[in-house]
């Protein structure tokens, strides 16, 4: 266990994202998910079943093991920094000991960010996009990759009522936005997501997914698309109840068509299945 993860100074070393495994792309993101309340595997791995889950997902494909100490599935409730950390960070700190792959952060705060770098991550991927007050400050002082994700509103409220006018060029306006905010104070190895699910219905989450190739042209930067296991799945499949064992189909045809569209990551549960179906796709279209 690190002592009071908080007071950690940030590393200030370079990080370069070594090329995807699967020659052309994309790169594979394995879900560590350290939260009771999750909504697909919750409080399903211990401390050390965790560390053995992520390398598991490295032997089976995966590029990067994204570690989360926060639900933010619709309506979670908040979880304060320390609880944060004592989650994630000895688990980071064992993912590091045992392999050189990049391990990423899934947190909105940046103190957590910080104790998370220094424990062994080198990503760190915000679903507030940098929002968080000190946020842009500790990503330039971290000076590692980040993720900026879009999301209407909070976990808690963000799928009582999404509204867009055009939910396309919306979620690339707010990219940009972050992006030049990030890019001002120093920040600038940066992706974007789109953020399906996360304050989006269908008919929102269908349209991003079409679009992934104007995203990216329009923002310059590379998206990423985590699509697993998520709701949406199961509004076009009602017999899709359950998360963890009924959307490996939806979950699958999501990170191909999203591959397809232009998706440089695909953050994925089911890595086995994702990296198999990727790798035979692109064989097929070679």
């Amino acid at each position: 266990m690190v002592s009071n993860p908080l007071s950690s100074p940030p590393p200030m070393t370079d990080f370069v994202l070594p090329p995807p495994r699967l020659a052309g792309g994309p790169y594979v993101m394995g879900v560590l998910n350290l939260t009771p309340d999750s909504f697909s595997d919750g409080g399903r791995w211990s401390e050390g079943g965790a560390a053995r889950h992520g390398l598991a997902m490295l032997e089976a494909g995966a590029d990067i093991i994204d570690v989360g100490g926060e639900s933010t599935r619709p309506g979670a409730s908040p979880v304060d920094a320390h609880e944060e950390c004592a989650r994630i960070v000895p688990v980071i700190a064992a993912l590091s000991a045992a392999t050189r792959a990049p391990i990423s952060v899934d947190t909105m705060k940046p103190q957590v960010a910080a104790a998370a770098v220094a424990a062994g991550a080198s990503i760190w991927n915000d679903v507030a996009a940098l929002t968080q007050p000190g946020a842009l400050e500790t990503a330039a002082a971290l000076n590692r990759p980040v993720i900026l994700m879009h999301m209407q509103g909070e976990p808690r409220t963000m799928q009582r009522a999404p509204s867009y006018e055009d939910v396309t060029a919306e979620v690339i306006l707010f990219l940009k936005e972050r992006i030049a905010a990030a890019e001002e104070i120093g920040v600038r190895d940066i992706w974007v997501d789109p953020g399906v699910g996360f304050g989006k219905t269908l008919a929102h989450n269908l349209t991003l997914l079409r679009n992934v190739g104007r995203i990216a042209a329009e923002t310059g930067r590379p998206v990423l698309i985590g699509a697993s296991r998520k709701r949406f799945i199961a509004a076009l499949d009602e017999s899709a109840r359950d998360a963890g064992a009924d959307r490996l189909g939806g979950s699958i045809a999501a990170a191909l068509a999203a591959t397809q569209n232009g998706a440089a990551m695909v953050r994925v549960h089911d890595v086995a299945e994702t990296v198999q179906a990727l790798r035979v796709w692109r064989a097929i279209s070679a």
